[in-house]
């Protein structure tokens, strides 16, 4: 299952900066802006992170249930 898992894909995008998440919360592409300044690059890249976790996890979540799998 855990397999399954790692080919799920979660992206966001804030701002020009863009991060891929697979189904074991790990990253597997950071896009950066050049256009903005290191501190917005850092704020949009938190973000991004943030709710590239946050949507793999329900995403996850559902899947699971869908599976009838139960905790």
């Amino acid at each position: 299952m855990q397999d399954s898992f790692k080919k799920e894909r979660a992206e966001t995008e804030k701002r020009g900066v863009k991060v891929v998440l697979n189904g074991n919360l790990e990253i597997e592409d950071i896009k950066l802006n050049p256009e903005l300044s290191i501190e917005d690059q850092e704020k949009a890249l938190k973000d991004c992170i943030n709710e590239a976790k946050e949507n793999m996890q329900k995403k996850l979540a559902q899947s699971l249930m869908g599976s009838g799998f139960g905790f």
